[in-house]
């Protein structure tokens, strides 16, 4: 069994850039596919980054250039840059973790996870 926590969210104003952390524990790190997923109000569950095992990334492509996963092996930790927050960018962010080895067109794919954490608030607004 696989826990996730997320921390690290907020209200920030356009332009400002926060990080969320995701700590994992039941499993180390290295030997699940983690990734990120928002929903916002009234919204359907948006992908919004992953990392495979072996370390490789993906972004989904309206937050590429402005946000980054990553992750301490050592902590057992990942994490999610995001920079140039902007107003649609309001919603509560979850950390997923799947134990398969997907394709990369999966990695988007909410059923490829099998934990799920409980969120973070992330509100942006002048």
């Amino acid at each position: 069994q696989v826990q996730l926590t997320e921390s690290g969210g907020g209200s920030v104003r356009p332009g400002d850039s926060l990080r969320l952390s995701c700590a994992a524990s039941g499993r180390t790190i290295r030997t699940l596919t983690m990734a990120w997923f928002r929903q916002a109000p009234g919204k359907e569950r948006e992908f919004v980054a992953a990392m495979k095992k072996s370390g490789g990334s993906t972004v989904a492509a309206n937050s590429v250039g402005r946000f980054a996963v990553s992750r301490d092996n050592d902590k057992n930790m990942v994490y999610l840059r995001m920079n140039s927050l902007e107003p649609e960018d309001t919603a509560v962010y979850h950390c997923a973790a799947g134990t398969g080895n997907p394709i990369t067109s999966s990695l988007s794919l909410a059923s490829t996870y099998e934990y799920w954490g409980q969120g973070t608030q992330v509100t942006v607004s002048s």
